[in-house]
């Protein structure tokens, strides 16, 4: 399998620093807000973005995971490393990897919905445009047009490694 660099560790970085004060501009009177990952990639990223942000603004800032089968989303319950409703009436914004067919983000999305929070965001490091479900990305590090044969393997740690990396694989 042929593997491309997208992007480096202090490319990914830059992305990072940039998304984080996106949502900082964006949610400046927010009286606080709920980082909340998809559990994986997205995870280590909504950690890392959640640290640039602590960094950067005043505001409370609150972290969760939600954990759902991103092949199959209804094979097994979703869940949520905090209570639900602890996003009731709160801003909350959804962090992934990889914004592919939006499967993924509109499940977890959804997920959040049945908590009625005030405001949903989502924030992908890369977004392949193949929509398949109507979700896009309000904050992106980099857009790129693949093919579907093409995949995007994102290694990000908890904290900037000279080993983070995006790869376009075919």
């Amino acid at each position: 399998m042929a593997s491309t660099q997208i992007l480096n560790a202090n490319q990914i970085e830059r992305k990072l620093q940039r998304i984080a004060r996106q949502i900082a501009e964006e949610f400046l009177t927010a009286p606080s807000l709920h980082v909340v990952s998809i559990a994986g990639n997205g995870e280590i990223m909504g950690q890392r973005l959640a640290l640039i942000l602590k960094s950067i603004c005043d505001m409370p800032l609150h972290t969760a995971t939600v954990h759902l089968h991103k092949a199959n989303p209804l094979s097994v319950p979703i869940t949520c490393s905090v209570d639900l409703m602890t996003f009731k009436d709160q801003h909350v914004v959804l962090v992934d990897d990889v914004l592919n067919s939006g499967k993924t983000l509109i499940y977890g999305v959804n997920h959040l919905l049945s908590a009625g929070p005030k405001r949903i965001a989502t924030a992908v490091m890369t977004d392949r445009i193949h929509r398949q479900f109507p979700v896009r990305a309000d904050f992106c590090g980099l857009s790129l047009s693949t093919n579907l044969k093409e995949h995007i393997a994102i290694e990000i740690h908890a904290t900037p490694s000279d080993r983070d990396t995006a790869n376009l694989m075919d």
